[in-house]
């Protein structure tokens, strides 16, 4: 979140951290931009704040020349300010998933080529291993994003970007704590898996989701059932460029 109020502390302990692999979360809806409110006023609010809307941006987005081309520079600015920090573009994913609205993903694509973006999430989730973990725990969006994700997937693979084989972390979002996080490492199908969540140490900061467990996820990525699940699967931790 290049925009976000601690980027510049994250980058400084990614730049300690070499083998971290640090991809590129686009944040077009919910938080803060890039540009200032003047040069995008159909993307924000009355506060400069990117909308929350998002049925009815995405439609705005898709009818409204103007808006693309405001979302377009967005992007642009977005991605350059990652270039800026010298760090690898390891990959790109968007906040809420907006990159599924297929008019934001074909910008991204675009301006994504130009600053060498190689892998793109793409959030499929397995339902039978989230469903053996705890059944009904799959997400409620799913019938609605799944179709939309594997057009992704496909548009992707087709311009030669790499994407996950499944993404995990739409299930239980804001709640990905250490039995959860181990009983899916435990379930690790074969091919490349993206687990993902929200870690924090404090869950009151801006843009904060109600009722979102941030410290238990940071909790989980430590917790010792955790690490022992990840050795007993043999799986390589590993970015999306290896």
């Amino acid at each position: 979140m290049v925009a976000g109020p601690a980027a510049a502390e994250a980058v400084a302990i990614a730049k300690r951290i070499p083998t971290l692999h640090v991809g590129l979360h686009l944040t077009l809806v919910e938080a803060l931009p890039c540009l200032p409110a003047t040069r995008i006023p159909d993307l924000v609010d009355a506060t400069g704040v990117l909308r929350r809307d998002m049925a009815r941006f995405g439609a705005e987005i898709f009818f409204k020349p103007s808006v693309r081309r405001q979302m377009r520079a967005e992007i642009e600015a977005q991605f350059l300010a990652f270039a800026a920090t010298g760090l690898r573009l390891d990959h790109v994913n968007a906040h809420k998933h907006f990159h599924l609205h297929p008019t934001i993903s074909e910008l991204v694509f675009d301006v994504g080529k130009a600053f060498g973006m190689t892998a793109l999430r793409v959030p499929l989730e397995p339902f039978d291993i989230i469903n053996a973990i705890e059944p009904a725990a799959a997400s409620p969006f799913r019938v609605v994003m799944e179709p939309w994700a594997r057009l992704l997937a496909a548009r992707a693979r087709k311009r030669g970007i790499l994407v996950p084989d499944q993404v995990f972390g739409l299930a239980f979002t804001g709640a990905m704590t250490a039995e959860r996080l181990a009983a899916l490492l435990r379930r690790l199908p074969e091919g490349l898996s993206e687990i993902y969540c929200h870690p924090a140490t404090a869950g009151d900061f801006r843009f904060a989701v109600p009722g979102a467990r941030y410290e238990d996820e940071f909790t989980a990525l430590i917790a010792p059932q955790a690490r022992a699940a990840l050795s007993a699967s043999g799986a390589l931790l590993t970015g999306f460029s290896g």
